[in-house]
């Protein structure tokens, strides 16, 4: 391990307070591997490296992933049209959107959770309550009679709602539950100890999500996200399991190097810099990618993950409290980053 990386990443701690791990690896090199915090504030359980955090919308890869493993088995296209993929009536839903469209989040789909008129996660869950959904199914209530927001293809919207289409597209096509299926055949197959958890019925080595309230008191995240998290995010993992994703993945392990190729293209442009791929954030500089980003929030969870493809340097950042994971990735790929021009 890099001695004065553990001891950079101490002082940043020493900032922002931070709760959670942190696991940097290039090549074969373990540079940091450090846990902070409490897993279990009420029990003082520390986390540890083998914690197992949520990382929300940092598992929209997990979909994607599984969305391309059954195209490559030619149980669907990517072109297929999403009414012919699912036996769910939803009103509104254009007849032309597509697989792929879902995945780039251009099918113009209105949301459940859309981050332009709601700032918070838990205020889908004062109406709706979250210990009923535990199923794809229980989402659909929450936005199946909204009428479309955009022209199918228009414009990107990040769109929570189009990645539980997904999962529906996947039971129907594999014939297993979303969870199942992407725990036997992604993590399973990359040896991850991850998994799809109940919040009223977590196993061992869990941290609780953990919301800062008025006068520096902190109450779980149990009340704020939905009782199992779905195929738009809910996952829970090891920050070491997503090294050995992205290296299963790199090693066609998951997919063959094609479809592989295909999932870690920028499909659509953000910004200048900024595109998406098939479940990722991709940094591009000059059409050459630079680094892939996943990203979680959630109240109570903060996710980070990079991949930096050119040098072979992955870092992960997984937090059980609100935020802190963006500050400390940003300073540890400040600090690698230097050495690396």
């Amino acid at each position: 391990m890099n001695s004065n990386l553990t001891e950079k990443i101490s002082d940043i701690h020493k900032t922002n307070n931070f709760s959670g791990s942190i696991y940097v690896q290039q090549e074969k090199e373990v540079l940091a591997n450090v846990s902070y915090g409490f897993a279990n504030r009420s029990e003082q359980i520390k986390n540890q490296s083998d914690t197992r955090y949520s990382i929300a919308s940092g598992s929209k890869i997990f979909t994607a992933i599984a969305i391309c493993q059954l195209v490559q088995a030619g149980k669907l296209s990517l072109q297929s049209c999403v009414k012919d993929c699912l036996n769910i009536n939803i009103p509104h839903l254009a007849s032309t959107i597509t697989v792929h469209h879902l995945l780039t989040h251009t099918s113009g789909i209105a949301d459940y959770f859309d981050e332009e008129m709601m700032s918070n996660y838990e205020e889908v869950w004062t109406k709706s309550p979250m210990y009923k959904v535990r199923d794809l199914e229980d989402f659909l209530p929450l936005f199946k009679e909204k009428p479309m927001k955009h022209s199918v293809g228009s414009k990107f919207h990040y769109n929570n709602a189009g990645y539980i289409l997904l999962g529906l597209i996947i039971e129907q096509a594999s014939k297993q539950t979303f969870s199942s299926y992407v725990e036997e055949h992604i993590f399973k197959r990359a040896s991850m100890d991850a998994g799809y958890f109940e919040m009223d019925l977590l196993p061992g080595r869990v941290a609780l999500g953990y919301i800062e309230d008025l006068n520096n008191t902190w109450k779980t995240n149990i009340y704020s996200i939905p009782a199992k998290g779905g195929s738009d995010g809910g996952a829970y993992v090891t920050a070491k399991d997503m090294i050995q994703l992205w290296e299963s993945l790199t090693r066609y392990e998951l997919l063959n190097e094609e479809m592989t190729r295909y999932l870690l293209t920028p499909q659509i442009q953000i910004d200048d810099m900024t595109c998406y791929g098939y479940g990722v954030w991709i940094k591009v500089n000059k059409e050459k990618v630079l680094k892939y980003i996943l990203m979680g929030y959630d109240p109570g969870v903060n996710f980070r993950a990079v991949f930096y493809p050119n040098n072979d340097l992955k870092i992960v950042v997984c937090s059980n409290k609100s935020e802190g994971a963006f500050e400390i990735i940003s300073r540890i790929e400040n600090e690698l980053t230097k050495k690396m021009k």
